[in-house]
């Protein structure tokens, strides 16, 4: 009893969803190329036309535009159409995901867990997302289902945390578009929980309910190889851990889904790719180190990711070519987890 499909009512609402969250975007960008205003200011008895617009940092920048003139009259005329235009757009369209976000929550189609999603949404509003960062370990297998269009078994995706994997061989840089001191990973935190502080494990931040950040790198050989292991340099910024095993899903295709989180909003998922992540489960559920509970689910999830791409991803074959990234031995035996079994109708819960 792995996963069940979607209904119909489910498949309909979940298309809906994924083509107005696109509509939604493109609104949302365009808005937010027109922040500020255009205004006109006297210096020394002549007027010019400044943008006026506060920067990600909260301070205040204004940038001349031409001195006052027939042609820059135009330009503050347009530019003040179009914004009321992409302001109205996106209000517009806003509402229509309000009511979207309803009709998911009453066909059920709300997965991702609300925390985890609110972080996913703030690293990718800051570029981080797909861009230096993806999600690896649970919440991942939220974007293979998606894709799919199943639900996997609530008792092995259930979870409270959250892991980030920081790509450290990237030079990373938070989308402002000017020229501000980045935001650390921290900072993003606290603007969806202000809860979140980092923990005596540097590399973990926790809210006021337990749930945990954790933000992870692959283990490299020599593990001293000059890295970043930050995104910010606040004062309690966390610092990556290096985890063996990583490097795989680090060098894996990306592997990109809209999914619907609790309250029936849509969210971006970037993870790596789901044929990387069963083989990485499967092989940490024989590591004799690990805490035998992780283990069984560790196998469960492997199993659960390896049937959803043998039966619905057809276009992502377990094949030699593809995984190279994958050790020779770690390949061959991860291969059964993708062979065909019984009916997909047997899978219900």
């Amino acid at each position: 009893m792995i996963f069940q499909e979607l209904n119909n009512d489910q498949r309909r609402e979940k298309v809906n969803s994924d083509q107005r969250f696109v509509a939604w975007r493109e609104a949302k960008s365009r808005a937010e190329s027109y922040r500020g205003s255009l205004v006109w200011q006297e210096v020394k008895g002549e007027q010019y036309l400044v943008r006026s617009y506060y920067d990600a940092a909260g301070n205040r920048r204004q940038k001349s535009e031409g001195r006052r003139s027939p042609e820059t009259e135009r330009k503050k005329a347009d530019w003040e159409r179009a914004r009321q235009e992409a302001k109205d757009r996106f209000a517009s369209v806003r509402e229509i995901m309000a009511r979207q976000a309803a009709i998911n929550r009453a066909v059920k189609l709300g997965r991702v867990p609300l925390v985890g999603a609110r972080i996913m949404r703030a690293l990718n509003d800051a570029g981080l997302l797909g861009n230096g960062i993806r999600i690896v370990g649970t919440n991942a297998i939220y974007a293979y289902e998606a894709v799919a269009g199943v639900m996997v078994d609530p008792d092995i995706t259930t979870t409270l945390d959250i892991d980030l994997l920081l790509d450290a061989r990237m030079s990373l840089r938070i989308t402002t578009g000017d020229n501000v001191a980045e935001p650390a990973l921290i900072d993003l935190l606290r603007k969806v929980d202000k809860s979140f502080e980092r923990t005596s494990q540097t590399f973990r931040a926790v809210n006021r309910d337990g749930y945990l950040v954790d933000l992870i790198k692959p283990q490299r050989n020599p593990p001293w190889l000059n890295e970043r292991v930050q995104i910010g340099s606040a004062e309690d910024e966390l610092t990556a851990v290096p985890i063996n095993g990583l490097a795989w899903h680090e060098s894996a295709p990306p592997f990109e889904a809209t999914a619907i989180d609790e309250k029936g909003g849509p969210v971006r998922i970037v993870a790596s790719d789901p044929r990387v992540f069963a083989a990485h489960k499967l092989w940490m559920s024989q590591q004799p180190d690990r805490d035998p509970v992780k283990r069984h689910r560790d196998a469960a999830q492997a199993r659960a990711v390896a049937q959803i791409v043998s039966r619905y991803l057809q276009h992502l074959p377990f094949d030699s070519n593809d995984m190279r990234m994958l050790p020779r031995e770690l390949f061959e035996g991860a291969k059964p987890l993708f062979e065909a079994e019984e009916s997909p109708d047997a899978y219900t819960f």
